[in-house]
């Protein structure tokens, strides 16, 4: 099937302000409160917010098979288990009728009035009911880097990191949408020299900056996904700042890895980027050596170039750009991961999450977390008010943003981002 959604050359009749990151060649999906107070999933160009279910119970979608309340719900859910034929579908005609050529709702003002909305009209929901959330450890260099402070940097790789996708299970409870605050965790911590843990609020706050995949309905149980059928399984991505607290999780992940040093809460961005919207970025990852086992073996581009920020605004601050990133830099690609994940017979469902895990690159100012920006701590950073960081202080925002560009259209995420509130 066409993606017509994806030609460079549309112009929406909507207005697009320039540099936007929802052109009419984006039709990201998620799910807002309206300013009637009714729950409903969306899409958006440019700084317009469009009720998709308004638009199906106005016939707009008529000729494709969706059943009558798909968009009338609180998650994305149903919509993604329906598969990547609908997906595009549905894209495509919305691109179709927001095409500037197109009169129907452009020429309806009764219709706009119930469909259209501004961004401030609405509230962003969590897009997704996140049954599961699996967080991946897939940058190299991340990994490297870690391995390198904490352990032989000549030997900071443990030998199954080459071989495998290295995941873990994480908490889906607490996965929130942009915006909401983040409360600073209590724990334990290491033992002093009386060998008693310590108590109270973690004090190496810290920002992942990762990005996380949608998975629809991929498998039942005791079936796998192979690597070649994998992207037919995702539906798309969001920014995902796994948040962590580093001196929490130094003492309690021997022997079976993160807790409450993660569990206490994750921010995604709220509008889901699809994996069509972003098909002109594509790119070849980093060479695999040693060769992986069959069932991970890819071919052609699996990688996207996805440039990433993190971003700390102190409270009544400037933002401070802290770490320019990329998607590319990703060893492990999705495809991989996905099938990996499935290769026991693992099932996944609709609306599960797969995290990348903090996405570091070659150099200094891009590395994802402050672990590695100022090197536990040895190597604070300087902010443009004059105040150091080394970890992530209370009333600091954090924002995460990614954008895909080449020389016809700019596809991006939104922000995502939360504030750190002091421990209860």
């Amino acid at each position: 099937m066409p993606l017509t959604a994806n030609d460079p050359t549309r112009k929406s009749w909507l207005d697009v302000p320039a540099n936007s990151d929802f052109p009419i060649q984006n039709i990201p999906f998620g799910v807002f409160l309206t300013r009637d107070d009714v729950i409903t999933i969306g899409t958006r160009i440019g700084d317009t917010a469009i009720d998709l279910g308004a638009m199906h119970q106005l016939g707009y979608f008529k000729g494709i098979d969706l059943t009558d309340d798909l968009f009338l719900q609180d998650s994305l859910n149903d919509f993604i288990a329906d598969g990547r034929k609908t997906w595009r579908l549905v894209r495509n005609r919305i691109s179709d009728i927001f095409l500037h050529t197109s009169p129907g709702l452009r020429d309806d003002q009764e219709h706009r009035k119930k469909v259209l909305f501004s961004m401030e009209e609405i509230e962003m929901q969590l897009p997704v009911d996140v049954g599961d959330y699996t967080d991946f450890y897939a940058s190299k260099e991340h990994a490297t880097n870690v391995g390198s402070l904490f352990r032989d940097p000549e030997n900071a790789l443990l030998p199954n990191w080459l071989r495998i996708p290295i995941g873990y299970h994480g908490r889906s409870s607490s996965i929130v949408p942009s915006g909401t605050p983040v409360r600073r965790p209590i724990g334990q911590t290491k033992p002093g020299e009386d060998g008693i843990p310590g108590f109270g609020p973690s004090k190496l706050l810290d920002f992942e900056l990762e990005m996380a995949f949608i998975t629809t309905a991929t498998n039942d149980l005791g079936k796998r996904v192979p690597i070649e059928e994998a992207e037919e399984n995702i539906f798309g991505l969001v920014l995902f700042n796994d948040w962590s607290a580093r001196d929490i999780q130094a003492w309690e992940y021997v022997p079976l890895g993160p807790f409450l040093g993660k569990n206490f809460a994750s921010t995604i961005s709220p509008w889901i980027v699809t994996l069509d919207a972003l098909e002109p970025f594509r790119t070849a990852g980093p060479v695999q050596d040693p060769e992986p086992l069959p069932y991970l073996q890819q071919s052609d581009a699996k990688n996207f170039d996805i440039h990433l920020q993190a971003i700390i605004q102190p409270e009544n601050g400037a933002e401070n750009i802290v770490a320019n990133s990329n998607f590319k830099y990703m060893y492990w690609s999705m495809s991989q991961q996905l099938a990996h994940h499935t290769v026991n017979g693992c099932n996944v469902r609709s609306g599960d999450m797969m995290g990348s895990g903090t996405i570091s690159g070659p150099t200094k100012d891009s590395y994802g977390s402050m672990l590695e920006l100022t090197w536990r701590g040895q190597n604070p950073l300087q902010l443009s008010d004059g105040s150091e960081r080394k970890f992530i202080n209370d009333d600091d925002t954090v924002i995460l943003r990614g954008f895909c560009k080449n020389e016809d259209v700019r596809i991006g995420f939104g922000d995502c981002s939360g504030k750190v509130l002091p421990a209860n």
